[in-house]
């Protein structure tokens, strides 16, 4: 079956990172089945591009997973990705349908790698991370290997200026409880919130940065094997100082109540940015490894907004699990499945080195 013959949905299509998803794949001449739970919203999105569409609640994949029938490939755009990738992914596994999304959260991550083996009997690759989180992170991470293979220590970290769109704004309201993510000795283990600052340059001069539970935690080791994970981001003294704060109420900010009245904040505060305000937005990418004589060896890169990195990214990664990678299978991190150099396919990016 030729690439233009096969099947492939994306699911969460009318969100905000869905939207520019669908626009990039039919730019591409791509033709998906567009999907979600809001018929009404579907098939507008549906109408506007002329595609095929189906309507359905995620979590009724647990009792049909004909309703991917039919699929080569699902892209699943609809976070918090708590809540919808392992549904989706089980439901990619018995319908031999290769999974793909665009989350950031450790925990999915997890869970893709320990299906391992099940998506290898199935046929079925497993990448979750096909956006800004993590191609471009991942890409560095490979990069950084490759230079030093005996590496015991890698740091990553981002300077975006794209701010959050309304999902993301989500994930991020239910991680808080969780604290920050490192990962020591090959374990991923829980710190408090901005445990660990630094001064970095990510390419646009140095900055005060802290750590945060990004999702290379998890996919930077799989694909490096090294033990000891960090990630930062560029963060003032102010915000340091109130992450910290929070650590002492993170279980308040478990509660239902809480959850749902930052996440409705959230539905009414946060809008992703226009398409002028993204071309006018880049982001730098920072990674350093070290090994244990205490050599040390940096990279960086420029890619476009995180909104735009996504969707080419996520659109590429599609079309070469539906063309020349189709034969590929089990759990993979981007730069695993595609090569370290996929980033720089995408448009925008520039190395620096």
């Amino acid at each position: 079956m030729t690439e233009a013959n096969k099947q492939w949905m994306i699911y969460g299509a009318t969100g905000y990172s869905g939207q520019l998803v669908v626009a990039k794949a039919v730019a591409a001449g791509m033709q998906p089945v567009v999907a979600g739970r809001s018929q009404d919203k579907v098939e507008a999105l549906a109408k506007k591009y002329d595609l095929p569409h189906r309507v359905f609640d995620i979590q009724s994949l647990s009792d049909s997973d004909a309703l991917i029938a039919g699929m080569d490939l699902v892209l699943n755009c609809a976070g918090p990705f708590s809540q919808t990738a392992d549904v989706m992914m089980q439901a990619c596994l018995k319908q031999q349908a290769h999974y793909i999304d665009i989350t950031g959260e450790i925990d999915v991550f997890e869970a893709a790698a320990s299906l391992n083996e099940a998506a290898k009997d199935r046929g079925v690759v497993l990448c979750p991370g096909v956006g800004f989180d993590v191609i471009p992170t991942d890409c560095v991470a490979g990069k950084l290997k490759a230079m030093m293979s005996d590496a015991t220590h890698l740091a990553l970290g981002f300077d975006s200026r794209s701010g959050f769109s309304p999902g993301t704004a989500k994930t991020s309201v239910e991680a808080l409880p969780n604290g920050g993510k490192v990962r020591v000795d090959g374990e991923i283990k829980t710190v408090p919130l901005a445990a660990k600052t630094r001064k970095i340059d990510f390419g646009g001069g140095e900055k005060l940065a802290m750590t945060i539970p990004w999702g290379d935690v998890s996919t930077a080791y799989h694909n490096t094997g090294i033990p000891n994970i960090e990630v930062y981001i560029p963060s003032s003294p102010g915000m340091v100082k109130q992450l910290k704060r929070l650590n002492w109420i993170k279980p308040i900010l478990k509660l239902g109540l809480v959850q749902s009245f930052l996440k409705k904040r959230v539905e009414k505060k946060v809008k992703g940015p226009d398409e002028a305000t993204r071309a006018k937005l880049t982001t730098f990418v920072w990674g350093e490894v070290k090994n244990a004589q205490g050599e040390a060896k940096q990279y960086r890169i420029e890619v476009a907004n995180g909104y735009e990195v996504t969707a080419d990214g996520s659109v590429l990664v599609a079309q070469a699990l539906l063309g020349a990678h189709a034969g590929a299978s089990g759990y993979h991190t981007p730069s695993t499945l595609l090569g370290t150099d996929l980033v720089e396919q995408l448009p925008g990016t520039r190395v620096i080195g």
